[in-house]
């Protein structure tokens, strides 16, 4: 047997050859020929690319000369019968390379050579084949070129492509036609005009005209990072770039690029750059970029550094070529003028991105996409129902009221949900009429029965169906820290005109209407801080604000920030700041504040201390927090640290006292509202009463409490004992106010009042 064939001598090449020549890979390039002969026969893979293909572009260019040969030997043995003709092939093939790799075409059903040819090799192949996972060459594996010209559209694998047919897809047609569903574009977008402004100056112009930036000598936009809450539209935005531009789209999710052999994760990101940098002007697409991009010093292995660093290399290597006349990236690329990629990353996580990576060059522009407002939502909903089938006229500004801290996908989660709702409308009203029709028997397949045309055109949803859904879905971002909206209004609170005044000027109009003060410069940040006695109402009055301004809110009980391992307090207190600074406009409220801004120098309190200093950085420190509003609350105002208390922090505190004789009406009567009170009973007498005088609103709370109790049980004693001195109404009569106001005493003291009164003297900004 002769020596075996080394791996860049002519039997190999030969070999590649009669494969290239058997698989139809002609008119190809020498690097995806290369790649797809890697994912169609494992023993390639085990090669280095770069010195496999050299070797390819070699049987390349000898590839008419051995056809001919192919063609000679082919005419010589036509008289010899098929199965002579295998085997002298495949004892060629093994004189050749010493390979039992599968045979090609017309081999493909006869049995792999025995193994006497090389048992080592063919050992350790049958094991690999058995360890390795079986690759399903119709799917898209990783990568997806999207290419929104006027020639089909070819989805590519991650590996070039070439295992499998490329598949076919009609390209969109141009803007103001109707697109049959091929993607997103700006007009579908709600409530991003002024990100999709930015887009369109920044990278729109410069991937469609590439001629202006050249023009100039300056280089545009080498990434875009896109960071956001989820469900905000960052992955949407990002493919409306690309159906806008109509230039390819490379989309790869950032854990696909990392492959459990040593060297291929870094080879896929150096693979990806290439085919986008041989079609620009092109688009690379990265989502969750923070799974492959994270912060070097916090990486456990050494693998995921150097995929940072092959990122920031590549992202390098291929933006400094831009805007010259030529470059040497590879001997086919060289032969054209460098083109414009740009790299998008999306995430929800843009502090856990590389430093290196968010700097000009690589990343040079940021885009952060909030929580959208009211009007902003008003937008989305109407883009989202504007192919649905309703019922009447949407109120799409109360769905909006009432859907604070809905992003993007649970507007069209709610959407659906509504939907959802009008079809259990309508299976429920069908499914009454079956029963009736059937005298109350019920089959389990009633729902089997066909639908006739005039069911059909009966379904429609309605603005009550929008409502319920607003009850039903919960927003994400509930779940990341964020609270529901209080439905409390003014009326439930009672009173205090002049503090809802405050409020209103403060942060309530500066939310709704923010440009009347760009107009005179004013800076709305300080923060309020409400005291005064306990039960007076502090805690309604913030959720009262939250609910007329309609913005994010997020509630802080004061004590939950307190932790036992160290740092982990200030580091709460620094991503609740980064929460609501990112889904402006906010609304951050301090319950029990003083449990966090005790004055600092007594023994024992280096715990909150810590702490403390946090708060005050954060509060007014060298970052702006514009469009975050700070509120707090508590009774203990004389423990607080100064420094808490000056301008710019806490610095418009409002004493929040004990309601007069018309507060105590209003209050009464918002707490007696749902309850069913008699008429002879006169709540505004009932206020002035001098047993009322030092009550708080939790104490008028307990009042009502306490009389609906009284009622309650006199109306039960009477229907056990029949007794004829007890009334059977189900009102609640004077009486029962008078055995209340027997049991509920002021939960605040004389002495007491005097001291709140004292302080708010000396603290109080009114």
């Amino acid at each position: 047997m002769g020596k075996r064939a080394r791996h860049g001598g002519s039997g190999f090449e030969a070999r590649l050859g009669r494969l290239i020549s058997d698989a139809g890979l002609f008119g190809s390039s020498a690097e995806d020929v290369a790649i797809a002969l890697r994912s169609r026969f494992p023993e390639f893979r085990r090669q280095k690319l770069d010195p496999f293909t050299s070797a390819v572009r070699r049987a390349l260019s000898s590839l008419p000369s051995l056809a001919a040969c192919d063609s000679n030997t082919d005419d010589d043995d036509s008289h010899a019968s098929t199965p002579a003709r295998r085997r002298r092939r495949r004892l060629h093939d093994a004189h050749a390379t010493s390979s039992s790799s599968t045979s090609l075409s017309d081999e493909a059903a006869q049995p792999p050579p025995p193994p006497a040819f090389d048992v080592t090799k063919s050992m350790l192949r049958s094991q690999y084949a058995s360890q390795t996972p079986k690759r399903d060459n119709t799917r898209n594996q990783q990568l997806e070129i999207e290419v929104t010209t006027d020639k089909a559209r070819r989805l590519i694998t991650s590996d070039g492509g070439g295992s499998g047919e490329a598949k076919l897809e009609v390209a969109p047609p141009s803007e103001g036609a109707d697109r049959g569903g091929k993607g997103p574009i700006f007009s579908d977008l709600g409530g991003m005009e002024s990100v999709i402004e930015q887009l369109m100056m920044e990278v729109v112009v410069p991937l469609c005209h590439p001629e202006l930036p050249r023009r100039l000598g300056v280089k545009p936009v080498a990434g875009l990072l896109l960071h956001g809450p989820p469900g905000c539209g960052k992955t949407t935005l990002a493919h409306a770039i690309a159906n806008e531009t109509g230039v390819p789209f490379y989309k790869i999710s950032a854990p696909e690029v990392v492959s459990g052999v040593s060297g291929a994760s870094e080879e896929n990101i150096r693979s990806l750059f290439k085919k986008a940098y041989r079609t620009a002007p092109s688009i690379v697409f990265i989502d969750e970029i923070d799974a492959i991009a994270s912060k070097r010093e916090n990486l456990q292995r050494e693998m995921e550094r150097r995929i940072v660093t092959q990122l920031m290399t590549c992202m390098d290597e291929y933006h400094q070529h831009i805007g010259s006349d030529g470059g040497d990236l590879g001997s086919e690329s060289s032969e054209k003028k460098p083109g414009y990629v740009i790299v998008i990353g999306a995430t929800n996580r843009p502090d856990a991105v590389d430093q290196a990576l968010r700097r000009p060059g690589r990343f040079d522009r940021e885009i952060s996409l909030g929580v959208p407002d009211e009007n902003a939502r008003k937008q989305i909903l109407m883009m989202l129902t504007r192919n649905l089938r309703l019922e009447g006229q949407l109120d799409l500004f109360k769905i909006a009221r009432a859907t604070s801290s809905f992003v993007g996908a649970d507007l069209k989660a709610l959407v659906d949900k509504a939907g959802n709702l009008a079809m259990k409308r309508i299976v429920d009203k069908r499914r009454d009429q079956f029963r009736q029709e059937h005298d109350g028997n019920s089959k389990k397949d009633w729902w089997r029965q066909p639908w006739d045309a005039d069911e059909i055109e009966s379904l429609s949803i309605t603005m009550d169906d929008f409502m319920e859904a607003t009850n039903l879905v919960q927003p994400s971002l509930r779940r990341e820290g964020f609270s529901s909206v209080p439905d409390i209004t003014w009326d439930d609170v009672g009173g205090l005109d002049s503090l809802r005044k405050e409020f209103d000027r403060y942060i309530i109009r500066c939310i709704k209407h923010p440009e009347d003060y760009e107009v005179f410069g004013l800076d709305m940040q300080a923060g309020f801080l409400l005291f005064g006695p306990p039960g007076c109402g502090k805690t309604l009055i913030a959720k009262a604000v939250a609910h007329e301004a309609g913005a994010n809110f997020i509630h802080i009980k004061g004590p939950e920030l307190l932790n036992k391992y160290v740092g982990e307090s200030e580091s709460e207190v620094r991503k609740i700041f980064i929460r609501a600074q990112t889904n402006t406009p906010c609304i951050l409220f301090f319950d029990e504040v003083d449990a966090l801004t005790t004055k600092r120098g007594k023994e024992g309190g280096w715990v909150v201390e810590r702490l403390l200093n946090q708060l005050l950085i954060e509060l007014d420190g060298a970052g702006q927090r514009k469009g975050v509003y700070v509120i707090g609350a508590t009774n203990r105002i004389d423990v607080i640290d100064e420094a808490a208390l000056r301008p710019g922090r806490f610095g418009k505190k409002q004493y929040v006292p004990l309601p007069g004789a018309d507060e105590r009406f209003s209050i009464l009567r918002a707490h007696t509202r749902n309850k069913p009170i008699s008429s002879s009973v006169d709540l505004g007498a009932l206020a002035r009463r001098e047993e009322c005088n030092n009550l708080t609103g939790a104490d008028l709370a307990s009042l009502v409490n306490e009389a609906a109790m009284a009622a309650l049980e006199e109306r039960l004693d009477f229907m056990e004992n029949g007794d004829s001195s007890m009334s059977s109404s189900s009102l609640i009569e004077l009486s029962h106010f008078e055995r209340a106001l027997a049991k509920v005493h002021p939960s605040v003291s004389i002495q007491q009042r005097n001291h709140y009164e004292a302080l708010s003297k000396k603290y109080s900004s009114n």
